[in-house]
């Protein structure tokens, strides 16, 4: 079923104690050194409360700016809801680009949320882990890639299939 196993492999970040917990059921594929000072200051509860301006940004016909702050803005109340379940994976591949989700992206993922269908999920299958929606069809559970040029995973007893956490929010550059 898999067109190409990198296509669907996914960095894992090294973090204190998520590695630990997590490293029984996939491997670590590489370390992403960059940006682990900085999730580690996530992790210890240090914040950073950037402006947050009341306007909003028109994307289609411009409109006045309001040049006044509204209150501060922490990234980390915003995107992480269970900071000791989440964690934070690289993206490698396409399979999810009609999803928004690109190479390179940053994934927030949160543990503590049961998987449902429809939802973005972390998979660990045969060791590999992967990023697909969870999906049903005919009494079937599938991970679905959202790219034409690759098949459906089904869910079996048969497949050494895991499911490590719901992905809450992508951060990619433009």
């Amino acid at each position: 079923l898999l067109k190409n196993q990198d296509e669907y492999d996914i960095n894992l970040l090294s973090l204190p104690g998520v590695v630990d917990n997590f490293a029984k059921h996939a491997p670590v594929i590489t370390e992403a050194i960059d940006m682990v000072e900085s999730i580690q200051t996530l992790m210890t509860g240090v914040s950073y409360k950037l402006p947050l301006f009341s306007s909003k940004v028109a994307a289609g016909f411009p409109s006045p700016a309001d040049d006044h702050m509204d209150t501060k803005l922490d990234l980390n109340e915003h995107l992480v809801k269970h900071p000791a379940a989440t964690f934070f994976v690289r993206v490698t591949g396409d399979s999810m680009i009609n999803a928004g989700i690109h190479d390179g992206d940053l994934l927030v993922v949160d543990r503590s949320l049961e998987p449902k269908i429809g939802k973005v999920v972390i998979a660990a299958v045969r060791g590999e882990l992967t990023v697909k929606r969870y999906a049903r069809s005919n009494g079937k559970v599938f991970l679905m890639p959202e790219n034409e040029n690759y098949q459906p995973i089904t869910i079996n007893e048969e497949e050494d299939i895991h499911i490590w956490g719901v992905v809450t929010n992508v951060i990619h550059q433009v």
